[in-house]
Formats: structure tokens, C-alpha cells, sequence
């Protein structure tokens, strides 16, 4: 495979203002993770990722973007209250977790996760919005605690949001109801107006906000009087005089404690207002804290890029006053910590700080010195960078802007340096050949190009726009004109979150924020200098109804149809199979039937959103006759018709929700044969556009990667896994290949000289599987031979499939070796504690019987399997019985693929030849590795493929899969130390010296 090392690329790295977590922590150490936590954070150039931690394998699912000069300055979740499913209360509906943000303006926004945008906001007469908070949910008081007072329905309901605005205004909105609407104006602070840093709430009935005066007051919610305040003084001479309280959190015994630009944390008594405790940690400003459940540990971070603990000491005798000491601080950050968040339960503990550098950092708060500290990716998990290989460019955005570059040959580089040593600057491997900047303040959520190099389709949550590529006249040889092409107004007027041309060009995929999909036809012309164009009239794809997939219990609350909503999609080869897949890991597939006639009119293409307009205003309900009037009226375009999938409601969902999908690649010989000629269809007077209705017999397996990192493959027409995902189940992945913290992004795959590799890459890992191959050996055990050898017929007895597991470290290797959601566990001999690891067990005198328990090992609550999912290790199978069963279908001949050679050496075939001049030496043996990885390249932003699959060599001098030069991609960079970023504070620390 040769690589083109890019790192010429741009993309601006955006500040973390804001991070929230969608539940609240709990001190019971009987809570587990509910299923629907996420987490979202903030970005300043107003996008809001949403991460799924799933107990330590975090994953980005998705991006609400922004514009323009919105930046996003603050997150909270709100959960608003179970309710009645029907009259008699017999039954109970999970209340729905609510997103809201603040940016620098006097607006709130709340946003649908399910459609990606802002749905409704909330502003006043007062200054710019600093801070925001919500108030704690409320929660029916313990067996052994008495009401005061009997509260109401409304106020079991209400969960009130406060904001801080920068003229000293305390602001409080009601999310009652399911709306956002203002509910008054707390006091202002007499004498000159401040600004409003931070603010906190003190239980359900008080509020904590912290000032730019030096001051902290506290109010009352109910009447919005000013209870109290404290004051932090003055500055150190030489300092300003006014003290910035930049943070301030409550502990669970009512203590506040506050940062503030002097670099103390202070703790405060929360029932007689005084200070208790103060401590000078950090060199510069402290932005913010962050607090554990039990009210014990205390983090704050600042603008020296010190991450600082704290633990309260004492003995928690009558009389005496516990202490709070710094136990800790360490630089995980290469920049200024602005935000920080943290969440704990029975499986995870964890708090997670970003800044400047744009970077997520997991630092563990229960264990604590005990695991190492992990970092998220920067980059998007959704590849930002596509290609055209017939063309040879390199798409690449962000926010409004797009870069389009074209990339040289390796080989005819390499030889243009030959002939001309003498002059090397003339060497111009890659050139910028267009930019566009689109007009308006929404960011790009999609960008997809054909592979012929002639569209570029571009959408934002409001509109969809297409440019047409063309080669400019100009004197520059490398350059392209670009003009924005006529598009349908229906396409044109929706936005899209998700856009897909088909490999051959003819057909673009939109789906909609409301999860709706439409195909729009690109008609061609045999005359090359005719103009292509879009077909007025799309198609829409229904998909199967299904129920949501609603947490299991009410509790924990509902995140809607959020769930349901579609994030990756695939096109097989020949562009006649189309998959989706939502957050649910449910899948849909759609087939096109029939053979192109390009005499037939554009006007006989019918709309199905007219079709279920008549069948509306015939009366009829419009669910259940989408259903029939895809049957009955038949949407054909140019003699095809999109059908959905006869055996697609087979097959099984995904345990977890998908981030690689992809067809694997037809060679060009079976491309070859499946463009032969066909019978033409005639029309008649009963049927004047004829189509056929013959399904397609290319390529239809489906290479599946999921965010626990578990690969299927799927046969699309037999409605189940392929033969080598069921002789390779998830269990037989390499040990390295599951240690991986970072998610996979996406897939290249390599069919030269015969080859069948997948090159799967995430932000720090480049990973091949030879897929004509299997994956482990597996070795049967002595008394498996011997049964053989006897003429004995083994036999594999399955446990039920619905079951319950307890997960340990030594059971179960997939859950991170039992850590608490953040980095691995450090090794026994780096901890330096001088104590074992494990404890020896007996029950009575004997020594006899017993056990070795691990000090380490933190059992996590049992589940129940999904009956609909696949099981993440196989069907229903423990280790030893999987991997007998696993024999078996090798043994019987399900496929002759050799297994695999585990040595780890280099990748076999030609030897690559890099950019750079670097070298990987690949296996010299004829059977190869059946896997290969390398951690050289980071952060990959993404790799596309420069290879042409139409032939051996294109029109632009490419090389395509049966080139003997195999694959060639290019692999964009983007590393950290590019990043240009405002100047941090030095000062005099440690690292520094």
C-alpha cells in the first residue's frame, strides 16, 4: 500500500468551553451507569458533540452544529418528571433528558438530539448570559425523613434553570411542561452592576453565584431575596483589586467551595456563610471545579494547565473540624483548563476536563493514582476528508469552508525527481485546485463528492447546495471552476444530515434531520458535453417501523427518538444496494431492480409524498398507506425501482451502534460481468414504462465495525452473517486489537493482485485483517484430541441465551479490566504501595479450598442479554464452548480460508513506499498475516483511497485495484503541535524547568 503522508491539510482545533453529563452522580454503590448516559461538550465554534462513555468505551455518536459567532459557553441537562401513561397511572412514561446551552448572548437554546438543531429559545431584557445552572431534580425524601411541607405537582414538575448575566442579573427560567419559558428576576446586587461568573444551586430552594466584585452571594429561589453574601477581600498588591470568583460548586453536606484569579480554592460553611478553609494551588486564574458525589474529593483546574486534587482529612470526631488538604496536582493539559465535569456510580467514576487545547482528558476520581488518565480524540469520529480517486483529489472541511486539493502520483513524482535533481522545488506532488466558502452563519454538517470528480453536494441543517466541477481554461494547470449547479427546490429547501453519492455516480443519498430518506436521480448523457443534471422528482425510502428502544426504567429517563435516528450508511459496489443503520444498531437495506433505460421520460418518475398526499385526502391513514402506495404505485426512474431488501427484516441488530460500514469492494473482473447486455423492456398500452424487476448479483456482504469495537459481516440478500464472520466471532479478535481505547473512524479496503484486506484506522491506530483468512488458530485441547482419535463426535452444550452475567476482569477482558471508566489499571510494581494484589480465602481451619481473590477486581452489576442483539462474544456461548464451536465450522468446510500466521512483522505484498521516504517492510512468505497494525501516524484526521476501481489505470494517470502497485491512499494528519493556538502562561512550575 503506498501512502501519502499529508499534514498540509488544515483544521482548526476549537476550544472546549462546556462540558455536562446527562445524569447526575450518585454516592449509592448500588447504582450502575444508566444506558442513556451521555455526555456533551461544547466547542467554540458552536458545535456540541454528544459521547456515549458505554463503561469506558467512549464514542462520539453524533454533532449538533452551530454557526457562526456562537460559541458555546455553557451546558446543562434537565429531566423533566415520569408521567402518567394513561388515566387509571397503571403505567408510567420515562420523562425526557433535555439539552440546553448559553453563548455569549441573552438567548437559551434547547436542542432536539434526535433533529440535530436548536428547537426553541428563550431571551429577555437583560446583559449577556456568563453561566447557567439547573436545578437539582426532586426526589421523594428516605423512609425515615418527614416533609415539611407537602409539595404539589407543579413543583415535583419544575426544575428551574438559572442564568448569570454580565450587568449583575440573576435570571430564572421554567422547563416546566416541556417548554422554556422566563419565570423572574432575582434581586440585583446594589451599587455598581458585576458580572454574574458563576452560580450554583445550594439543594432545590437556594442559589450560589459567584461575582467579578470580590463577592459571593446566595438567594433565595421562592422570593428572590438576597440571603447572605461573603467576601473574598482584595487582591495581593500589585494584583487587581477585585477578586474574579470564576467557579463555585456545593458539596452534599451543603459546604461551598469557589475558585477564583488568585489561584485559592476556599471552602465555605453553606449555613452560617463563613469561610472555613483556604488553599493557594494554583499559580494563575482558576476557571473551574469540579466535585465527587460523596462530597470528599474536590478537583479544580486553571490557566498554568495544573489539574489539582484535594481530599477532606479528619477523623470526623464531635467537636473537631475536618481539614481539607491538596493531595495531588499534575499537567495533563498542554493548555488552559476552562470547564470540567464529573459523574460517578457503582461501574463508573470519572471526571472529565477540557480547555484550550481542545482535547478531552478522563481522569479517574475513585481510583485515583490507581489507573491512568486517558484522552479523547480532538478530531470528529465521522471522517472529515473524502476523495475522487478517478480525479485524484482530496475533499477536506470544517465550519463554513471547503478545500479541495488534488494529489500527485508517487510513481510519476518519483520520476519527474529523477529527471530533474537539479531542480527540485519544481516538484509539486499536491496543489490547491478550489475553496469554497459558503454563504450565511449554519457550519457544514455533510460534504460528499462523486467519484467522477463532477459534484460536490454540501448541506447545513437548513438547505442542501451542489457545485458542479469542471476544468478551468486558466493558465493554471492543476485548477477547477466551479459553479453551483441547478438543484430541485424540495432538495434545496431541506437540510441534510447525512449525504452519500453511489459509486457510480448516478445517485445521491440525503437523509434529514427527521430521519427521512431520499434518492434523487443524477441523469447522464452519452454527449460529454452535455451537462449532467438532477432529476426534479426524488424517490423516498421507507423504513421498517419498529419500536423505540425506551430505557428500562422510567428513572433514568428517555432520550426520545434520539435513539432511532440514522447515522452511517453504505453503498455496495455496482450502486444497487443501499444500507443504513441508527444508534439502536437496527439495520435497513434497500435493493434496486431492474436495468437503466435512459429513453424512458423524467416525467414518468413519481413522487411518493405526492402519492401520500392523495391517499390523505382520500381519508385514508397516512402510516398505513405508505405502505401501499409503494406497493401499488411502484416509483420507477429511468427503468429501475428501489425495493426494500426481501430478507432485510433478518437481519440481527447490532449489539451496539455502528461507526464502519462498508460493501466489500466487486473486482473489476465481476464488474465486468455485470454490465453485460440485458433484455430491454417494451412498452404497452397497459404498461408504458416497463421495468424489470431482476435484483442485482454483485458483491452484497457488509463489513460491520461497532463502537465496542465488535466485527460482523453480513450477507444483505441471505439475511445473515457471512460464513467468515460466523467462523470469526468478535471473541477471536486479537488481544491488541481489543485493548484499543480509541474508536475506529472508518475503512479502506485493498482487493489488488487478489487481496481481500480491510485497513481500519482511528485517531491513533492504522489496523489490517486479511479477510481471505482467518483471524486466530485455535488449538484444540488433549482431551478434544483424544476423543478424535477414539472416533468420538464432540459435543457443545449451549447455556440458555436469556440469561444473567456478572462481569469480573478475569471473566470478561472487554470491560477494560474492570476499571472505572477512564485510562488502564497501573501496574502493581509502578504503584510502589508495597502490597499484593490479592488475598487468599478460606473458610474454617482447612487451607484446603480455597480461593485467590483479587484486590483489583471490581464486579459490576448483573444485566440481562438482549434477545434481539447479537451477542457481543457469539451466540449464547461461553470461551471454551465458542471456540470449540468455532473449530467445527472451520473443520466442515464452511470456507477453505487458511488461518492465520500471528507473527507480527510487516504487511505482505510489494513493499510501500511513503512521502517521506519511509519504508515498511511487508512478509515475505506466501500465506501472510491475517492482521497487522501500527500506532506511527496520529491524529489521523482521515484516510481516503487514491485508487481507481473502474481499471487497471484512468484517465489522470491513477492506478487502480488491479494494478500491480496495488492501493495507494492518502493519509491526513493533523498533530497537535500544528495547531495554532493563543500563548499559554509559562511561569515557574515544575514541567516548565
Amino acid at each position: 500500500m503506498d501512502i501519502h503522508r499529508c499534514r498540509f491539510v488544515p483544521y482548526p482545533a476549537s476550544t472546549i468551553n462546556a462540558l455536562a453529563f446527562s445524569h447526575t452522580s450518585t454516592a449509592k454503590a448500588s447504582a450502575i451507569s444508566p444506558p442513556n448516559l451521555r455526555l456533551a461538550i461544547g466547542r467554540a465554534n458552536g458545535n456540541i458533540e454528544i459521547w456515549n462513555p458505554q463503561r469506558g468505551h467512549w464514542a462520539q455518536e453524533c454533532i449538533l452544529n452551530g454557526g457562526k459567532d456562537r460559541s458555546i459557553e455553557g451546558l446543562v441537562w434537565t429531566h423533566d418528571l415520569e408521567r402518567q401513561k394513561d388515566d387509571e397511572g397503571k403505567e408510567e412514561v420515562a420523562g425526557m433528558l433535555r439539552l440546553f446551552s448559553i453563548g455569549y448572548s441573552t438567548v437559551i437554546t434547547e436542542w432536539d438530539l434526535a433533529l440535530r438543531k436548536p428547537i426553541r429559545h428563550s431571551g429577555g431584557n437583560y446583559g449577556e448570559i456568563w453561566c447557567i445552572a439547573a436545578q437539582p431534580r426532586w426526589k421523594a425524601p428516605a423512609k425515615n425523613e418527614a416533609l415539611s411541607t407537602k409539595p404539589n405537582d407543579n413543583q415535583k414538575s419544575e426544575q428551574h434553570l438559572a442564568v448569570g448575566c454580565a450587568d449583575g442579573t440573576v435570571v430564572l427560567h421554567s422547563t416546566a411542561d416541556g417548554d422554556l419559558k422566563f419565570l423572574r428576576t432575582l434581586a440585583r446586587p446594589s451599587g455598581k452592576k458585576s458580572r454574574v461568573l458563576s452560580i450554583v444551586f445550594l439543594g432545590r430552594g437556594k442559589m450560589v453565584a459567584g461575582y467579578a466584585d470580590s463577592m459571593i452571594r446566595i438567594f433565595n429561589i421562592s422570593n428572590g431575596r438576597q440571603l447572605s453574601s461573603m467576601s473574598l477581600g482584595a487582591g495581593q498588591p500589585g494584583d487587581p483589586t477585585e477578586i474574579l470568583v470564576w467557579s463555585v460548586r456545593c458539596l452534599s453536606d451543603g459546604t461551598i467551595v469557589s475558585g477564583d484569579s488568585t489561584g485559592e480554592v476556599r471552602f465555605w460553611d453553606g449555613q452560617n456563610y463563613t469561610l472555613l478553609q483556604r488553599i493557594k494551588s494554583h499559580k494563575e486564574d482558576i476557571l473551574d471545579i469540579a466535585v465527587s458525589a460523596d462530597g470528599l474529593t474536590v478537583f479544580s483546574g486553571g490557566m498554568d494547565r495544573r489539574t489539582t486534587m484535594y481530599r477532606r482529612t479528619g477523623d470526623n470526631h464531635k467537636g473537631k473540624r475536618d481539614r481539607w488538604a491538596e493531595i495531588s496536582h499534575q499537567r495533563y493539559h498542554s493548555h488552559d483548563i476552562k470547564t470540567m465535569a464529573t459523574f460517578e456510580s457503582n461501574d463508573m467514576s470519572v471526571v472529565v476536563s477540557g480547555g484550550v487545547d481542545a482535547t478531552p482528558i478522563i481522569i479517574p476520581l475513585r481510583e485515583f493514582g490507581k489507573e491512568y488518565t486517558r484522552s479523547l480524540p480532538m478530531i470528529p469520529n465521522c471522517p472529515q476528508v473524502q476523495s475522487a480517486p478517478k480525479k485524484r483529489l482530496l475533499v477536506s472541511w470544517w465550519d463554513r469552508e471547503i478545500s479541495i486539493w488534488r494529489i500527485g502520483s508517487i510513481w510519476s513524482a518519483t520520476q519527474e525527481t529523477q529527471e530533474a535533481q537539479a531542480a527540485p522545488d519544481q516538484r509539486q506532488v499536491r496543489s490547491l485546485v478550489a475553496k469554497i466558502v459558503l454563504q450565511g452563519e449554519e457550519n457544514i454538517v455533510s460534504v460528499s463528492i462523486s467519484a467522477d470528480a463532477n459534484f460536490v453536494a454540501v448541506s447545513t441543517l437548513s438547505s442542501v447546495k451542489i457545485f458542479h466541477l469542471r476544468p478551468s481554461k486558466s493558465s493554471a494547470k492543476d485548477s477547477i471552476k466551479l459553479r453551483k449547479a441547478e438543484i430541485p427546490t424540495d432538495l434545496a429547501a431541506h437540510g441534510s444530515k447525512l449525504l452519500q453519492f453511489s459509486p457510480d455516480s448516478k445517485w445521491l443519498l440525503t437523509v434529514r434531520s427527521d430521519d427521512s430518506i431520499y434518492l434523487h436521480r443524477i441523469a447522464k448523457t452519452s454527449d460529454m458535453h452535455a451537462k449532467s443534471r438532477i432529476l426534479e422528482r426524488g424517490v423516498e425510502l421507507l423504513r421498517l417501523p419498529r419500536t423505540p428502544n425506551n430505557s428500562p426504567k422510567v428513572q433514568q429517563g428517555s432520550l426520545g427518538m434520539y435513539e432511532s435516528s440514522i447515522i452511517r450508511a453504505a453503498w455496495s459496489s455496482d450502486s444497487r444496494i443501499l444500507v443504513l443503520c441508527d444508534l439502536q444498531g437496527h439495520l435497513d437495506s434497500w435493493v434496486l431492480e431492474g436495468y437503466e433505460d435512459l429513453s424512458q421520460s423524467d416525467d414518468n418518475v413519481v413522487n411518493c409524498q405526492q402519492l401520500m398526499t392523495e391517499s390523505a385526502t382520500n381519508g385514508n391513514d397516512e402510516e398505513s398507506n405508505r405502505e401501499l402506495d409503494e406497493v401499488a404505485h411502484p416509483v420507477i426512474v429511468l427503468g429501475q425501482h428501489w425495493i426494500r431488501n426481501p430478507r432485510g427484516a433478518s437481519l440481527p441488530r447490532l449489539p451496539s451502534f455502528p461507526l464502519v460500514m462498508s460493501f466489500r469492494p466487486a473486482k473489476p473482473a465481476s464488474l465486468a460481468a455485470l454490465t453485460n447486455g440485458h433484455v430491454t423492456m417494451h412498452p404497452t398500452r397497459h404498461n408504458p414504462n416497463p421495468h424489470s424487476h431482476d435484483l442485482p448479483i454483485g458483491e452484497d456482504r457488509l463489513f460491520v465495525m461497532t463502537s465496542l469495537h465488535k466485527v460482523y459481516e453480513y450477507q444483505i440478500f441471505a439475511g445473515k452473517l457471512s460464513d467468515w464472520s460466523r467462523r470469526n466471532p468478535p471473541a477471536m479478535l486479537p488481544e491488541a486489537f481489543r485493548a484499543i481505547r480509541d474508536r475506529a473512524m472508518n475503512c479502506v479496503w485493498d482487493i489488488s493482485n487478489g487481496r481481500e484486506r480491510v485497513w481500519i484506522y482511528g485517531n491513533t491506530f492504522l489496523w489490517m485483517f486479511d479477510l481471505a483468512r482467518d483471524l486466530l488458530a485455535i488449538k484444540p485441547k488433549a482431551s478434544e484430541v483424544q476423543s478424535r482419535l477414539n472416533g468420538d463426535t464432540l459435543q457443545i452444550t449451549r447455556s440458555s441465551r436469556k440469561r444473567k452475567r456478572k462481569h469480573t476482569q478475569e471473566q470478561n477482558p472487554n470491560l477494560m479490566q474492570g476499571t472505572t471508566g477512564a485510562g488502564s489499571k497501573i501496574p502493581e510494581k509502578e504503584l510502589g504501595t508495597g502490597l499484593g494484589g490479592s488475598i487468599y480465602k478460606t473458610t474454617g481451619l482447612e487451607r484446603d479450598g480455597g480461593q485467590s481473590i483479587s484486590l483489583h477486581t471490581m464486579p459490576t452489576q448483573a444485566r440481562d442479554d438482549d434477545d434481539d442483539a447479537m451477542d457481543d462474544d457469539g451466540p449464547g456461548a461461553t470461551t471454551g464452548e465458542l471456540s470449540a464451536l468455532v473449530r467445527l465450522r472451520r473443520e466442515n468446510g464452511e470456507s477453505p480460508y487458511p488461518q492465520a500466521d500471528h507473527q507480527h512483522g510487516g504487511v505482505n505484498g510489494d513493499s510501500r513506499r511513503l512521502n517521506e521516504g519511509d519504508t515498511v517492510a511487508d512478509q515475505a512468505t506466501d500465506r501472510g498475516l491475517a492482521h497487522w497494525h501500527t500506532f506511527k501516524y496520529r491524529p489521523i484526521l482521515g484516510i481516503v483511497s487514491l485508487s481507481d476501481e473502474a481499471g487497471p489505470e484512468d484517465d489522470s494517470g491513477g492506478y487502480g485495484y488491479g494494478s500491480q502497485r496495488g492501493l495507494e491512499v492518502a493519509l491526513v494528519e493533523r498533530p497537535s503541535w500544528d495547531l495554532d493556538l493563543p500563548p499559554r502562561y509559562h511561569g515557574d512550575q515544575e514541567w516548565d524547568k
